[in-house]
């Protein structure tokens, strides 16, 4: 079979690696070997799929679906499989046994195209938070996963230049910055989170009926992890003449719902916005970039 990469999977490595990195004129060969290694039959490459990963539907020798999944080094595949490892089952998907080759995960088969967001939104963000509640566990002795001072410290460097060179966003910049600085004043929490957690990293399961998929896992305060949440659906908010006041209602619902602090969640959901809204201009997404800034500009 041709492992040909979705053209969002594409699209999406250039913005991230301009200049290439090998990676995907690799991806079918390194597709052929981890499907003859642990001796997989493919029913397809899902499409669209990923920004950050190939996506391929498999069976097992024994006849059990499943998903093989491979990611570039620079996406830390090998910290997905820890931490999936860790949670064993609990609140995420199930790291399958088997040969294990670097970049190259097997999955449990979900159900790939139903994810929470095809639920009405008050139910959506209910399901989707619980689930998340189930993976704030204490990490491994001894791990090696990035705390979130550091991943937010590298991406704070990259905040500044984009404010030298974008003047208009400087005040938004500051203000996501000393809020950064504030949250991390207080001695920090050590929860494995999820990293990258939303509506669409949420799908439907047979064990269980929702399930998480996709971590970047990190490892520090739960608000972090649940502020990316905050945010789902931003284009619905956007378009609403409510949004701003829907927003700082959802922050205060959810930190409720999960025992959170309320002001710490509104910090985290500022830094992340304002983050991924001057990475959306860097890589040339105007128009998310226009949303997520107007939506920081909300908290």
């Amino acid at each position: 079979m041709a492992f040909e990469p979705p053209q969002r999977l594409v699209r999406a490595l250039g913005e991230t690696a301009p200049d290439g990195d090998g990676w995907l004129e690799k991806l079918p060969e390194a597709a052929r070997q981890a499907v003859a290694l642990r001796e997989l039959t493919v029913d397809r490459v899902q499409v669209p799929g990923g920004r950050t990963s190939l996506v391929v539907l498999v069976r097992r020798a024994d006849g059990t679906p499943a998903v093989l999944k491979l990611a570039p080094p620079r996406f830390r595949p090998e910290a997905e499989r820890a931490a999936l490892a860790h949670w064993d089952g609990l609140g995420a998907v199930q790291l399958l046994e088997g040969p294990q080759t670097a970049g190259a995960l097997l999955l449990e088969r979900l159900h790939p195209d139903v994810s929470v967001r095809s639920l009405a939104e008050a139910k959506a963000l209910l399901e989707a938070a619980g689930t998340l509640r189930r993976l704030w566990v204490e990490p491994p002795a001894g791990h090696s996963f990035e705390s979130v001072a550091d991943r937010t410290g590298r991406q704070a460097q990259a905040m500044r230049a984009s404010a030298e060179a974008e003047p208009e966003v400087a005040a938004l910049v500051d203000a996501a910055l000393a809020a950064r600085t504030e949250l991390l004043a207080e001695p920090p929490e050590h929860r494995l989170l999820h990293g990258t957690f939303r509506q669409s990293k949420v799908l439907a399961g047979e064990r269980v009926p929702w399930l998480a998929v996709g971590p970047d896992p990190v490892v520090g305060e739960c608000a972090f992890d649940l502020a990316r949440l905050v945010r789902d659906r931003v284009e619905d908010l956007i378009a609403s003449p409510s949004g701003a006041a829907t927003t700082r209602r959802r922050v205060k619902r959810l930190a409720e719902s999960l025992e959170l602090d309320q002001e710490r969640l509104r910090g985290w959901t500022l830094f992340r916005a304002v983050e991924s809204g001057l990475r959306a201009l860097r890589v040339g997404r105007p128009r998310d970039a226009e949303l997520l800034l107007e939506f920081a500009g909300w908290l």
